[in-house]
């Protein structure tokens, strides 16, 4: 029977909607749609690339509970309400996974609130 551990981040939006940041199921880990928020002040900035600079210090700090890095990550989503805020995002994006090359998809759809202009989701495996 494989281990399944949930990964809180202190978002008030988990305890709201009822989920975790992250489930590690067996050596799986499954990082949820992670908007631009900083959790410790629940405050997020007006600029998408600060947004996705702080989604991924968010997925960073989820893995890293988990037990892995984003060099463990092996799919990941980008999720933007404006197809045009994704090139300015893109030096950021290399900068985590231009080493890892994770299997990406870019979706354009809304989110929950006109003040999110990107979220980022991430599978990653743990090493071995």
């Amino acid at each position: 029977m494989t281990e399944r551990r949930a990964i809180l981040s202190g978002s008030t939006f988990e305890e709201q909607i009822g989920y975790a940041r992250a489930v590690v199921d067996g050596d799986r880990v499954y990082v949820s749609g992670t908007t631009g928020f900083d959790y410790a002040t629940m405050t997020i900035s007006d600029d998408v690339v600060e947004q996705a600079e702080q989604c991924l210090r968010n997925i960073g700090a989820a893995l890293a509970e988990a037990g892995c890095a984003f060099a463990d990550v092996v799919r990941v989503r980008y999720l933007l309400p404006d197809a045009a805020d994704f090139e300015p995002c893109w030096p950021v994006l290399r900068r985590y996974f231009g080493d890892v090359r994770p299997a990406a998809t870019m979706l354009v759809c809304g989110l929950s609130s006109p003040a999110m202009k990107i979220e980022i989701e991430v599978d990653a495996h743990l090493p071995k």
